[in-house]
């Protein structure tokens, strides 16, 4: 008996033994010698929101993960080094912000079993600092590091409310350490079991929570990083690739019934050209859309006002119809609206450009620039302190945005909608008279809906909807925080009532009734720029996806038509518009994260790329859709301050009817629309 027992001993030792030496294949190493030192964090901001941008990719196998619109946190990542050591360095101490943390990250989603080994040195004890594994998103991960005197491991899942991050600890224990001494980390997570130690101490602990996911560093205090090693299986490598390469032919499939993009037109804007700041519409009415390419002059601090400097109109042939203001290749950037759309405010069958200058809104003749008639825009009266420093600082607003509606039932949208950058909003006729005016928190860009069906317009404008002469439906000011980002009344299914859709910044996205009631809240973090349409033929009615940003850039969720998340995942670390794009005239859309050759692409609603962008040179900083040549299905134009590029289909349709999704109208444009694009069939 005694020899069968320590036989069954023998064989567990040498299992186990061989576990542990079954991680010996190398995932990933780094002791951050092939990174220039400098700076690793860098200041993009807000620019990233809707734009992409080189200087923000990553410069290693780390991405920086997360950054908040406070200075110290968006510089919260340095290369150094100390002798021979080249050290991550995280150099903040983030004592503000719990549900957000800095962090870089590195791996892939698929990693599911590993070990990991991290040096670091944490240089103060008083919050958390350590590694991020099995990390789906910067919101979704495990945890295991110091904080105080302890040793812990927790899962992080999302918020249970604003600002508050869910979390479990699945373990705590003593370790005595001090601060500024170098500390060994250990990690092993097999299936369920987790594992992590520090001196000598150990935590281990089950958890179903997340499967698989890549590894990152986090800190929330000054920590030196001085190398991590990531190790797996044979048999896991074998897993990933076979489960790769099943992807890989699930795409090809997919991809043989997607047509491949080909040049259409090439504009060159050197001088004149923009950022995001570009309005679509038929301004010479020819029956062809148009170009109109805003320039920026940004007075300060920062975009708190800002407005048009130069207007060029052009056709997508290059032809300059006219100019006003004077181009200046400085004035590219933007991080806000101005006040400038192409739309037939009179309904006459011809194009104005209605727009905001030099503190005077303008109504223009489209084809020549010529100015029919203008007006002084609003003063502000109920603003404590204006100044240089604040909002409104010349007392008539500048115009953050127009958005054109039906409030007095005349069956076209004839009256304006103009605002500040946050707190209030003024109705107009099409003659520039004011209808009405309120103050409230306006968030970014409006929508208009007829409710009440009584054929005029009521407008959902921040948390807030109103009626057409402007008094208060109903508001959740006092139950929101922060601002709405996007918002739309959506109808999402042919059998139900249409619902409020918001996109509501750091208060995530919710979904409530025509009578202000909400029915779901998801607290995902900064949600903004959301986009409704078809993207799923298998789901009833249109789907919603939507693009977080500050504190957690980059991940996207999706959501079906009972406004239940079915799928989330994290392409990389920016901000993007989402514009859903018909491109193959059937029935399901996709959609665009950004055009950069290897960060970007084409997406279907299962977060499949479906479609890559050409390596051919093209600008990739900005995109839009929208039928150009009239088959039915989107052209996609990319640009940059220097050129503005449109891709078409490599093939020519040859259906009998097309796909031809209703849109927003190109006069209702914004940086912070909420894109609806709706089902709908035409015969070729």
């Amino acid at each position: 008996m005694k020899n069968v027992i320590q036989l069954l001993l023998l064989i567990v030792i040498l299992s186990g033994c061989q576990q542990q030496d079954s991680y010996d294949k190398v995932l990933l190493t780094d002791d951050f010698s092939s990174i220039r030192r400098g700076p690793y964090s860098v200041d993009v901001g807000a620019h990233t929101e809707y734009h992409y941008l080189h200087e923000a990719a990553p410069r290693s196998q780390w991405a920086v993960s997360t950054f908040t619109w406070d200075s110290d946190f968006k510089h919260a990542w340095h290369v150094r080094q100390e002798g021979d050591d080249r050290q991550m360095i995280q150099v903040m101490t983030n004592d503000r912000k719990q549900h957000t943390h800095p962090m870089v990250v590195a791996g892939d989603h698929d990693w599911e079993n590993y070990s990991v080994s991290m040096q670091f040195t944490p240089q103060s004890k008083e919050f958390q600092s350590g590694l991020v594994f099995r990390y789906r998103n910067d919101r979704n991960y495990y945890f295991t590091g110091v904080k105080g005197d302890s040793l812990i491991l927790k899962m992080v899942d999302d918020a249970k409310g604003f600002h508050q991050p869910y979390e479990v600890i699945l373990g705590s224990a003593f370790v005595g350490w001090d601060e500024d001494e170098l500390l060994t980390l250990k990690v092993e997570v097999e299936d369920n079991k987790i594992s992590c130690s520090i001196k000598e101490v150990t935590i281990d602990a089950e958890d179903d929570t997340y499967p698989k996911g890549k590894v990152g560093l986090l800190a929330d205090v000054p920590t030196k990083f001085h190398r991590i090693e990531v190790k797996t299986s044979n048999d896991e490598l074998q897993k990933l690739k076979t489960s790769r390469d099943a992807y890989t032919l699930e795409l090809e499939k997919i991809s043989e019934s997607v047509p491949e993009m080909k040049v259409w037109k090439k504009i060159n804007t050197t001088g004149f050209g923009v950022g995001r700041n570009l309005r679509f519409g038929d301004l010479n009415n020819d029956g062809t859309l148009d170009v109109l390419v805003g320039q920026v002059v940004n007075h300060g601090p920062q975009d708190r006002n800002s407005e048009l400097s130069c207007m060029t109109a052009m056709t997508f042939d290059g032809d300059i119809l006219w100019q006003t203001g004077t181009p200046d290749p400085w004035k590219v950037n933007l991080t806000s609206d101005v006040a400038f759309q192409i739309h037939d405010l009179d309904n006459d069958g011809k194009s104005e450009v209605i727009y905001t200058m030099n503190r005077e809104l303008i109504v223009a003749d489209g084809a020549t620039g010529k100015i029919k008639y203008k007006k002084t825009t609003p003063m502000v009266t109920d603003q404590e302190v204006i100044s240089p420093e604040t909002h409104n600082m010349f007392g008539n607003i500048l115009g953050d945005c127009l958005y054109f509606c039906d409030l007095r039932g005349k069956g076209y949208d004839s009256d304006i909608i103009i605002k500040d950058r946050y707190e209030r909003v003024w109705a107009m006729d099409d003659q520039l008279n004011i209808l009405w005016y309120s103050k409230l928190n306006t968030g970014h860009y409006p929508f208009a809906y007829d409710v009440d069906e009584d054929g005029k317009d009521e407008l959902l404008i921040g948390y807030s909807l109103l009626d057409d002469d402007g008094s208060t439906m109903w508001t959740l000011e006092d139950k929101l925080e922060d601002h709405a980002d996007g918002v739309a009344v959506v109808k999402y299914t042919e059998d139900a009532d249409p619902i409020v859709m918001c996109a509501a910044s750091d208060e995530g996205l919710f979904f409530a009734d025509l009578d202000g009631k909400i029915t779901k809240h998801h607290y995902i973090g900064h949600g903004q720029n959301p986009a409704v349409a078809n993207f799923r033929d298998d789901l009833p009615g249109l789907e919603t996806i939507s693009m977080n940003f500050w504190g957690n850039q980059g991940i996207i969720h999706f959501y079906d038509a009972s406004g239940d998340i079915y799928h989330d995942f994290e392409p990389n670390q920016y901000g993007s518009m989402l514009l859903p794009v018909n491109w193959t005239g059937k029935s399901e859309e996709f959609f665009i994260v950004n055009p950069n050759v290897d960060e970007g692409g084409v997406f279907d609603g299962w977060g499949r790329k479906v479609l890559d962008f050409p390596d051919d040179g093209h600008p990739d900083m900005c995109n839009a859709v929208m039928d150009i040549t009239g088959d039915g299905r989107d052209e996609i134009v990319v640009w940059d301050p220097n050129a503005i590029w449109v891709y078409t289909q490599e093939d020519n349709s040859s259906q009998d009817k097309v796909y031809k999704p209703l849109r927003n109208p190109l006069y209702n444009y914004s940086n912070y629309q909420t894109t609806i694009s709706l089902p709908n069939w035409e015969e070729l």
